[in-house]
């Protein structure tokens, strides 16, 4: 499968199943196009009258591009088959019991009341609670349990807001520590906060004891104040912004990243990811709202055009801040050409409910932080371990192959059938496709590799 585009000045020719990606000039672009439909004849026919007015370009160059090409494909480097089907859920089996990753709740509450969250508001359609010690020790315990040979173990601090139980957090990392090299294991935290209880504290562990800190900040104040607000309504923009700039500074070039929301009332994102920039912040993510239709919040058509042409836009910034000295990273740009992801992380996704689990304040454990509260999808909990084995098959079953809609996807190697908590939602089943995603996805894939192809040009 071919995918070719045309983007700030590069003519790029995608090989899906090898993973080749070729910056071209117009002929090879052109020749490619036309390579299985049509022979070499033909193809040398239609181009040669194409060409025939442009200077340099001879029939003779036409047919030595038409053999380069022949010569890429005998390669395996253009036009590869697919042979990854049929080892799709071979491969999952190979981890299969092997937990890699948790997502503690150590708060499901939270001191803001933003009503685009997923969340309800950090309750999760549930009740008000926070994590023990306890069940957090008991949560770690049973990663370690469950991670077979795997060194290293990742936990994420997550809510509601977190911060409301710091002191549970602080002593869960400490436990964890206490813990590591007897197992031979090595624990990477993250913590996700909104910012309103920041203080020195936090900085200090977060900067001691955090892989990762995700900070919640939506862009300009007028976009972050309209939906994050505290439950009086106020907005909480002017409290935490000083706090962030405060921690990232403190960081020291560790990993962080500010993470936004952008809805129906920013499409036009790039200015709020512009006031990112101008606040300090250099290591960025804006993602598109996912809510029920007929919300408020939801993209319209106009809204999603807007978008696209805002992801170009940003591609070109990104460049253009490189050459003077100034790079900043978007998340979904970043992107390994020739050391990325293995073909079984490609194939198979995030690896919800098999090798990432979620953790309630009850220790109740669900495939992700997404299916919290639905009570369909609750796999058992951390004394007992998985029980609810036909809703883990589901998840194990889960991989772009078993998504007939992706199988024509030349993008379906790169978002590995997407979501399946976004496809539940969207469809009813974890093995749906969440349709309104795909198209921004295959954009900011677009974008990404246009930007890896500018920067290899520029080495």
């Amino acid at each position: 499968m071919i995918h070719q585009y045309q983007l700030n000045g590069y003519n790029i020719v995608i090989d899906v199943c090898s993973g080749s990606v070729h910056a071209v000039d117009e002929v090879a672009y052109d020749v490619i196009a036309d390579f299985e439909q049509k022979t070499k004849d033909e193809i040398l026919a239609s181009l040669g009258e194409k060409y025939a007015a442009v200077d340099g370009i001879t029939p003779a160059e036409i047919a030595e591009c038409y053999d380069q090409v022949q010569q890429l494909k005998e390669e395996g480097l253009l036009f590869a088959p697919d042979t990854f089907a049929p080892m799709a859920g071979e491969l999952k089996q190979k981890t299969a019991g092997v937990v890699k990753a948790l997502c503690l709740h150590v708060a499901h509450t939270c001191n803001l009341n933003c009503s685009y969250c997923f969340a309800s508001q950090g309750k999760y359609h549930g009740d008000r609670a926070v994590m023990s010690f306890e069940v957090g020790k008991r949560a770690l315990d049973f990663l370690i349990e469950n991670s077979g040979t795997r060194h290293n173990l990742e936990v994420d601090f997550f809510g509601g807001e977190p911060l409301m139980n710091f002191d549970v957090v602080k002593k869960l990392v400490a436990y964890a520590r206490s813990i590591e090299a007897e197992h031979g294991k090595n624990f990477r935290f993250t913590l996700t906060t909104n910012g309103v209880l920041i203080d020195q504290d936090v900085i200090d562990f977060c900067n001691a004891e955090m892989s990762n800190v995700v900070l919640s900040l939506d862009g300009r104040k007028e976009v972050h104040d309209r939906y994050r607000v505290d439950y009086a309504g106020n907005g909480s923009w002017e409290r935490i912004v000083p706090k962030f700039q405060q921690l990232v500074e403190a960081r020291g070039g560790k990993n962080y990243y500010m993470r936004g929301t952008f809805t129906h009332q920013n499409p036009d994102f790039l200015a709020d990811i512009q006031q990112m920039l101008d606040l300090g912040f250099t290591e960025l993510s804006m993602e598109p709202v996912v809510c029920a239709p007929n919300d408020p919040a939801e993209l319209t058509a106009e809204d999603r055009r807007i978008v696209m042409e805002q992801y170009e836009k940003l591609a070109s910034l990104m460049l253009k801040r490189e050459k003077e000295g100034k790079p900043f990273t978007f998340y979904h740009y970043m992107i390994d050409l020739t050391d990325g992801p293995c073909i079984y992380k490609r194939i198979s996704g995030c690896g919800s409910g098999t090798e990432y689990m979620a953790v309630t304040p009850w220790g109740d454990l669900y495939p992700c932080h997404q299916f919290v509260g639905d009570e369909k999808y609750r796999l058992g909990d951390v004394w007992t371990g998985v029980t609810n084995k036909a809703a883990q098959r589901e998840f194990g079953e889960c991989n772009v192959y078993a998504r007939p809609e992706c199988a024509d996807c030349w993008a379906k190697l790169y978002c590995s059938g997407g979501c399946a908590a976004n496809a539940y939602h969207a469809t009813g089943s974890v093995k749906g496709v969440y349709q309104a995603g795909c198209d921004p996805f295959r954009k900011r894939m677009e974008c990404a590799i246009m930007l890896a192809v500018a920067r290899s040009d520029e080495e």
